[in-house]
């Protein structure tokens, strides 16, 4: 997707990561909590508070988390699955990781720009290469890989119909997550199944509609809780998450909970 002019602000902050919950801190003797890093774009990414109430899915996930599971949001506004490697964004998260952790992997909105060769891959050719490129990454270092089809658009047609939006880019990661038997978070139809019961009138409460601004790609706080809601569900539907690690999936979150800092300069 492309920029909005308050993303472009921000986007070199976005990039910062945030391990919620950990201060980054580990102490001498004390058990090394596993993480969940997200490699994705602005529609899971940290906001500022200079965005809300644009809101990433990813700040809500943590609502979702019991706190031995710390949430490592590297997701960035704007970013392909290969514009997130070529900048060196995946050598950063796979410096980071370690054995026992988990890699979200999260792409397509802007791989389907073809117009920017900086950010544009094929569906089922250099977009599956890229994504194998994150996925023998966390397994070298021991970590396990989970592909996640991205979040829908709210887009309807005159009959109420909500449309998908990505094109080949979802069916190609499901083949991809086959071929390297990596569990599949299959947000793309979750999120489109989603839209449709709620309809179209109803969605722009969960999308970043303002008085300014009638945004369908990024969601505010409500949306922002629900897909979130998806992601964890998922991830404990495929075992990659036990039972253990999660908490509140049946219960409504407040609103109030979703918070955007101030940016401070890169």
């Amino acid at each position: 997707m492309s920029l909005s002019r308050r993303q472009v602000g921000f986007a070199a902050m976005a990039a910062v990561p945030l391990a919620l919950g950990t201060g980054g801190v580990v102490r001498a003797g004390e058990r090394r909590r596993r993480t969940l890093f997200v490699a994705g774009d602005s529609t899971a990414a940290q906001k500022y508070a200079d965005a809300a109430p644009e809101t990433g899915w990813g700040m809500a996930a943590p609502f979702f988390l019991h706190s031995g599971l710390v949430v490592a949001n590297h997701a960035v506004n704007g970013r392909s699955s290969k514009s997130f490697a070529d900048e060196g964004r995946l050598d950063a998260v796979l410096g980071a990781i370690r054995p026992g952790d988990v890699l979200l992997i999260q792409f397509a909105h802007n791989d389907e720009k073809a117009a920017d060769p900086a950010r544009y891959t094929e569906p089922w050719s250099t977009y599956q290469a890229y994504l194998r490129r994150y996925v023998e990454g966390a397994r070298s270092r021991g970590a396990r890989p989970v592909l996640a089809t991205p979040v829908e658009r709210r887009r309807f047609d005159a009959g109420g119909n909500a449309l998908p939006t990505h094109g080949e880019y979802p069916a190609a990661m499901r083949a991809l997550a086959a071929e390297e038997q990596v569990a599949l978070l299959d947000i793309q139809a979750l999120s489109l199944a989603l839209w449709q019961r709620l309809g179209a009138e109803e969605t722009k409460k969960y999308f970043n509609w303002t008085a300014t601004e009638q945004d369908n790609t990024h969601v505010n706080p409500p949306g922002a809780i629900e897909v979130a809601r998806l992601v964890v569900r998922e991830l404990l539907r495929t075992r990659v998450l036990a039972p253990r690690d999660v908490r509140r999936l049946d219960d409504a979150v407040p609103e109030s909970w979703i918070t955007w800092p101030e940016a401070t300069p890169a």
